[in-house]
């Protein structure tokens, strides 16, 4: 299938599946005329590293689950290695987050506010 079928098979665009092969995550063939051209197991493999990126994996870190993203990433068993960057990056997103609280809090109080601004 060319690119554009790959897109909207998978919910994605054209330039975000160009940059996952930029990145060694998927790969194509080029027809004659220089399309590229993808096999039927692309759409499995862009859904997984797209639900990866969703729950807040980076490219490079989707690279240690290469071996499983052709199958059922519910089902299939982490691997030592991909469980240690999963909690690597939770980790970075906890950092993250209680930098951005202690932030707001600064804001909220520099405002006058007695309690620190909460989602509204």
């Amino acid at each position: 299938m060319r690119i554009g079928e790959l897109a909207e098979k998978t919910g994605t665009t054209a330039r975000a599946l160009r940059h996952y092969e930029q990145a060694g995550l998927i790969s194509s063939e080029r027809a004659p005329n220089g399309y590229r051209v993808y096999g039927t197991g692309a759409v499995t493999r862009v859904r997984n590293i797209r639900q990866l990126l969703a729950a807040g994996l980076t490219l490079d870190d989707v690279r240690v689950f290469l071996p499983c993203l052709d199958g059922d990433l519910a089902t299939a068993r982490p691997s030592e290695k991909g469980l240690r960057v999963a909690r690597e990056r939770l980790a970075v997103l906890e950092a993250r987050i209680a930098a951005q609280t202690e932030t707001r809090d600064r804001l909220a109080a520099a405002l006058g506010h007695r309690t620190p601004l909460r989602e509204r």
